[in-house]
């Protein structure tokens, strides 16, 4: 890439805040998020969409179940998850009040981002909320995800929303401005580094280990956030959070370190779609929905003759012209039992068709790949 992008420059943007910075002492840090939620407001107000990915239920469910500062047991840390969410998310919605913004509430699990269905439930609900101008804040559900199905860190959880949603950019809030060439805190001759293009071996070979106890992550988790990210077109910032405004220094030009993309989100899904080698079906359309993909639009049920294959909803499937020839590539938005049922139909009439409707389009524009 050239020049090093901006935030300014991001339409979609993943924010992830450590528990460090919610929470002091087991208490909502409030004119801290109050903070926060001006500067994501000016983003907001600039038709940005935002997505906040927060720590902090565990920090802040510690003592109502009587727990202290000592490392917790998976059963003690879900006891204060499910004790500490409500707090945490009362106080962004307080926050956000105050700016006259509404907010919804998110818990994933990681079985939420690898099941093909959920994967695209959550995805529709993000976009549902983004498209009504909702902030998404989003939280890991450690009140039910077990051990083997914990992202295990919400550095790698922002990641994966920022992924989920074809983000621009990611930038994860911490207690450290960035990734330096040694442990800063141990080695005083520490260099900073402003600016990473590519995660190579002695970059990764960096990480270390997590802060304190309220805090989970460290620079190990951070970079692999890093490489989920870059690898799908999104851009990342390592930035510290501790004092107020920190978004609004981060604008400015604070001290930071970013991890570039090589491509962007939209070109890195749909080089994954078109290196798709196993389709698990394929659609069979008319000449006028044909005409309608060359131009860019999405693919309507309306336009498909024919059905062929046994794909699943999120199955990548081949689109075929009336004479045979493959057209396109793209992520199905519907089975092809589904299919079956709606092809040659208009969309508004596949809800009463099929008793619900996932939605308009059977491809949309932005899971299709024209070859």
């Amino acid at each position: 890439m050239g020049k090093t992008p901006t935030i300014s420059s991001a339409k979609r943007i993943v924010i992830k805040i450590g528990s460090s910075l919610i929470a002091d002492s087991a208490r909502v840090r409030n004119r801290w998020l109050a903070a926060m939620a001006q500067d994501v407001a000016h983003l907001h107000a600039a038709g940005k969409e935002v997505i906040l990915v927060s720590s902090g239920a565990v920090a802040l469910g510690r003592p109502r179940v009587g727990l202290g500062s000592e490392r917790l047991s998976l059963e003690e840390k879900q006891a204060a998850a499910a004790a500490g969410q409500p707090l945490l998310i009362q106080a962004w919605q307080q926050a956000f009040a105050a700016q006259k913004i509404e907010v919804a509430q998110l818990l994933l699990t990681l079985e939420d981002s690898e099941d093909r269905q959920r994967y695209l439930n959550a995805r529709a609900t993000f976009g549902t909320l983004l498209k009504h101008r909702l902030i998404p804040i989003v939280n890991e559900n450690d009140s039910v995800a077990t051990a083997e199905l914990k992202f295990g860190d919400n550095d790698r959880l922002a990641a994966r929303v920022a992924v989920m949603m074809a983000a621009d950019l990611l930038v994860l809030f911490s207690d450290v401005d960035g990734l330096y060439n040694k442990n800063p805190a141990t080695n005083p001759d520490a260099a900073h580094i402003p600016v990473v293009k590519e995660l190579t071996p002695a970059i990764l070979a960096m990480g270390g280990g997590a802060a304190s106890n309220l805090s989970h992550g460290g620079m190990k988790t951070k970079l692999e956030a890093a490489q989920m990210a870059t690898k799908s077109g999104c851009h990342m910032v390592i930035a510290k959070g501790k004092e107020p405004h920190a978004l609004a220094q981060l604008i400015k030009g604070g001290n930071c370190t970013w991890f570039l993309a090589a491509t962007k989100p939209q070109l890195a899904r749909k080089d994954w779609i078109a290196s798709a080698v196993k389709l698990r079906g394929s659609v069979t359309i008319d000449a006028g929905a044909a005409r309608a993909l060359s131009q860019g639009k999405s693919l309507l049920p309306a336009g498909v003759t024919a059905v062929e294959g046994q794909f699943e909803r999120g199955d990548t499937i081949g689109v075929n012209a009336a004479d045979g020839r493959v057209l396109a590539k793209g992520i199905a938005g519907y089975s092809a039992a589904e299919t079956r049922k709606i092809r040659g139909e208009k969309s508004s009439a596949v809800e009463g068709i099929l008793g619900y409707a996932h939605r308009d389009t059977l491809i949309h524009r932005d899971d299709l790949v024209m070859l």
